[in-house]
């Protein structure tokens, strides 16, 4: 009796350790749910640690380097810390590869609308003085007009006209040098971001594309961006310094001058895009040929011809050209997004102050001078041209990272 009594026990204390043994396991694995109920943050940042360990990213990305890029990354989140989300490279990363944008359109867009409605806000004063100062001018004109011999009407109305293209012609510059800033602006981050492409696609054994791409691709970058700089953007000036001058005077015409400038700037913006975009094609699609078939041949060789382990070898290979391949669209959609926000902002202040132009010459036009009038539409529509020559670059480098993208998934489909 007190046997079976002793055995009972001893079961009964086996049953109560494997119960307390297997909630212990149970709690381990889940990753203690109770203590991180209350912490969001960090449970998201444990699945994104997560996700990149189980896909091989993190130990890839430790093999980068990413200083230059991040450096980059925080001067934008610096500089638009008010309106845009914060761009963190590695958690971005992370949450691409739980298949997570990372990123809120909807918060894009309400600081995109929030940054133009505050630069309207800003230009407004500008508005504000060139209508008061093309009032002065109507009122000078009709005392002018009264007293047919007055050289005081007519010095004062000079005066207050050269004071507002003075006004005028400032923040026209200041547009051309934001249109100036934002291309530096983009060539330097391609320049930090290219790179770091480029050793992922070399990571994925595509040699031939990494190659042609690396030296040729930022040679031509940077070329077509000196020429849009210190070509199309003094174009533009120059046009609108003739039309100015058309405008104010009668007897020197030199309106044709002027359009043909404009007409200039526009072609070598047009012409500068198509042989960029013409580079840009044939030179992914001939490496990625080159490269597919290369590694295709290299993986059935492997498996075919090393024995044992040449079948497990070309697996892995597979496995880090994946994980490779994985990184490098993480990392690219990063760019991209960088790339919109770095070109974004410049062109929505360029834009603002074409509005503030268009509509100061709509009101001016009925009440005051004609003359006036037409030299702010001749500067509205010549920074019409700076919009378009500022987001042609963002296009470009927009195109660079998706075709640096494309090419290494080309190359993979080959296989």
């Amino acid at each position: 009796m007190k046997k079976n009594t002793a055995l009972l026990r001893w079961r009964r204390l086996l049953a109560v350790g494997l119960l307390l043994a297997a909630g212990l396991l149970i709690v381990s694995m889940s990753g203690s749910s109770w203590v991180f109920a209350a912490q969001p943050g960090v449970q998201v940042q444990q699945q994104e640690t997560a996700a990149m360990e189980s896909t091989g990213i993190g130990e890839q990305m430790s093999g980068l380097d990413l200083n230059s890029v991040e450096k980059y990354l925080d001067e934008i989140n610096r500089d638009l810390n008010t309106y845009m989300p914060q761009l963190n490279l590695k958690d971005m990363i992370g949450k691409l590869a739980r298949g997570e944008l990372g990123i809120s359109a909807g918060e894009v867009v309400k600081g995109l609308l929030k940054y133009l409605f505050r630069e309207m806000v800003a230009n407004s004063r500008l508005l504000g003085q060139l209508l008061i100062l093309s009032v002065l001018c109507a009122i000078l004109q009709n005392v002018q007009a009264a007293f047919e011999q007055s050289t005081v009407g007519k010095v004062a109305w000079s005066v207050c006209f050269l004071v507002l293209l003075t006004l005028a012609l400032g923040s026209f510059t200041m547009a051309i040098q934001t249109g100036r800033q934002a291309i530096d602006d983009m060539v330097s981050f391609m320049n930090a971001m290219l790179p770091v492409l480029i050793t992922l696609l070399t990571a994925m054994g595509n040699f031939t594309t990494a190659a042609v791409f690396h030296p040729l691709t930022l040679v031509v970058l940077s070329t077509i961006s000196t020429l849009i700089k210190n070509v199309v953007f003094p174009l533009i000036f120059f046009a609108v310094i003739l039309g100015l001058a058309n405008n104010i005077t009668t007897r020197v015409e030199v309106s044709k001058l002027a359009a043909l400038l404009r007409q200039w700037s526009i072609g070598l913006l047009g012409l500068f895009f198509t042989v960029f975009l013409g580079f840009l094609m044939v030179q992914g699609i001939a490496g990625s040929v080159a490269d597919g078939v290369a590694m295709r041949t290299a993986k059935f060789g492997i498996g075919v011809f090393v024995p044992v382990v040449g079948k497990l070898f070309s697996d892995a290979l597979e496995a880090v050209v994946g994980t490779s391949l994985l990184l490098k669209n993480a990392v690219g959609l990063v760019g991209i997004i960088a790339i919109f926000f770095i070109c974004a902002f410049p062109i929505l202040k360029i834009v603002s102050l074409m509005f503030i132009y268009k509509i100061g010459a709509a009101i001016i036009q009925p009440i005051g001078d004609k003359m006036i009038a037409d030299s702010l539409n001749i500067m509205g529509d010549s920074l019409t041209t700076v919009f378009v020559a500022v987001a042609s670059v963002g296009i470009m480098f927009f195109f660079v990272i998706a075709i640096v993208i494309g090419a290494g998934d080309f190359s993979l489909m080959l296989r």
